[in-house]
């Protein structure tokens, strides 16, 4: 079975389970109270997560700059520290973060503040490179996201970052972005069983892209956990784009769809979130889902979705019958 990926026309292979390292960068927050982190984290938990993750077979760690105003890098080199061979890194620049305070305080798109994120985040990561350097910025015009080009380039000529992509759910704006790059190998966007993007992952496919699936899991509703969570976790207080959640618990409408799904999901006999994740899997070869984690136990059984592999092809047709109203008529 196969149990690795590539990261689009970069041709470096990684694990085809990654880890999402946002919620292991603890609190953050925005405008009026508004919480960007998941809460207090146990940083030593969170290094054990990561080293269970490498002993697991998960090879990509994906973070940003801004998760927990720096803080998930920091933890991330921590963890990675003597084992930096073992992992392949995808951070993000875009969003800036005051390390003092945890304030989110904007957003800076310049050539400038591109390199300079990198030289911080190289030093909080402990590492003379990144894998993968990936613009933050959701809905950034796509000229100014094309006036980076020529400056990530410049990075891939000096072995700073070995390839770039884009954190975005725009597909016209991914396709600009990859004719303009060449180095640039994957896109980040949101891609979950209960919300696909068949445009981008035809992006994907046109360009030779990598698909890195962020909230594979729902941000968490598709682990089927209804426990509450407090203020100070984004999905406490959900901005408009956070559909999953209500004050803090499973959206209803959403929690039904969930239901809907689950025995399809379950029926090799895999947890419901090793069935979300194998649906992404079997949803494309380029798919690469990132869940979040900041357990041990969180992070062993979302990685043992790599020896289970894609979800079989009756469930996945099962799957897409019972969606089918969440479905547009142009999904392929």
């Amino acid at each position: 079975m196969t149990t690795t990926r590539t990261l689009g026309r970069s041709g470096i292979e990684v694990s085809a389970i990654g880890m999402g390292c946002w919620a292991i960068g603890g609190p953050l927050w925005g405008d009026g109270g508004q919480p960007f982190g998941w809460g207090e984290v146990d940083d030593d938990e969170s290094v054990r997560a990561i080293h269970a993750a490498l002993d697991a077979g998960v090879t990509l760690f994906d973070t940003a700059s801004n998760y927990g105003a720096g803080h998930s890098e920091r933890i991330l080199g921590r963890a990675l520290a003597g084992r930096r061979d073992r992992a392949v890194i995808a951070t993000k620049f875009g969003n800036v973060s005051d390390e003092a305070t945890r304030r989110w305080t904007g957003t800076d798109a310049s050539p400038a503040y591109a390199v300079r994120s990198l030289g911080q985040s190289l030093r909080r990561l402990g590492t003379d490179y990144v894998d993968l350097f990936q613009l933050h910025i959701n809905e950034l015009p796509a000229s100014a996201a094309l006036d980076l080009v020529d400056t990530l380039e410049d990075l891939v000529a000096k072995g700073t970052i070995r390839a770039y992509g884009w954190s975005t759910d725009h597909p016209d704006a991914a396709e600009a972005f990859a004719k303009a790059g060449t180095h640039c190998a994957a896109i980040q966007h949101d891609q979950s069983v209960l919300r696909d993007n068949a445009a981008m992952l035809a992006v994907c496919d046109a360009y030779d892209l990598a698909s890195l699936n962020r909230g594979p899991l729902a941000m968490g509703l598709l682990t089927g956990s209804r426990r509450a969570v407090g203020r100070d976790d984004v999905r406490g207080m959900a901005p408009d784009w956070l559909v999953w959640f209500t004050d803090g618990r499973p959206t209803p409408q959403w929690s039904a769809q969930v239901e809907r799904i689950r025995a399809a999901l379950t029926s090799d006999g895999r947890t419901l979130a090793q069935g979300a994740l194998g649906w992404l899997l079997a949803r494309s070869p380029r798919t690469v889902p990132i869940p979040g984690a900041r357990t041990v136990e969180q992070v062993r059984e979302n990685a043992a979705t790599l020896a289970r592999g894609p979800l079989p092809a009756d469930a996945v047709a099962e799957v897409e019958q019972l969606l089918a109203d969440l479905r547009p008529a142009s999904a392929g």
